[in-house]
């Protein structure tokens, strides 16, 4: 049987990559919400209910390397016409593993469906839950095939004191599974938050987002 889309993001968080060949998967969505791109080490997954021959096709029709070909900007253009969604940025994608005991930071969960991040959220991911710390919000959710995400939001007058990190690693104590984090590469601060909270790197992703 041909692996899901979160056959391959579960194997992907044990270290378990994609053969290194050059190649491309495409695998049906896991929801009518997402689609997108994700690109290992020498090899991509395209997860969309397109037709898998289209996108073959108009990978092929770039003359252009194939390691690049599904990041490129004329494939993730004609993606979007296709489907008719529409994308932000390509992210980084890191995973860190569960830990064990209490996060070494006092969070306060939040109970009101109209807190603003919970509302953000809430467009782009299932069961969400978020918590507040001293000058920060920490939101986790199921996004792409269900897996689950974390994202921090840190107060300006705070910022560049390590809050970041501390929000992030407090996440990985409040799950059982692994916890993805998508990171735009521009951002070097979170990046490097994520990192020093344990975060490894697993490849990059383009979301399309229907509109």
């Amino acid at each position: 049987m041909a692996p899901t889309l979160r056959d391959i993001l579960d194997a992907a968080a044990r270290g378990d990559f994609p053969p290194a060949d050059g190649g491309t998967t495409v695998v049906p969505q896991a929801c009518r919400r997402d689609a997108g791109v994700l690109s290992f080490t020498a090899h991509s997954v395209v997860f969309t209910d397109e037709d898998p021959h289209w996108v073959r096709e108009t990978l092929r029709a770039l003359d252009c390397d194939a390691l690049a070909a599904t990041m490129n900007p004329r494939f993730l253009a004609a993606f979007m016409d296709r489907t008719g969604r529409t994308a932000e940025t390509i992210d980084a994608v890191l995973v860190g593993s569960p830990l064990p005991g209490e996060p070494p930071l006092a969070l306060t969960e939040i109970e009101d469906a109209g807190h603003p991040r919970i509302g953000y959220a809430r467009g782009r991911r299932d069961e969400v839950r978020a918590w507040t710390a001293d000058g920060g919000v920490l939101v986790t959710g199921r996004g792409i095939a269900g897996r689950l995400e974390v994202s921090v939001e840190v107060d300006e007058d705070v910022r560049q004191r390590g809050l970041g990190r501390r929000l992030v690693s407090a996440a990985r104590h409040l799950v059982a599974e692994p916890l993805w984090a998508q990171v735009s590469p521009g951002n070097a601060r979170s990046m490097r938050a994520f990192q020093a909270a344990g975060y490894r790197p697993v490849g990059a992703e383009a979301l399309l987002i229907a509109r």
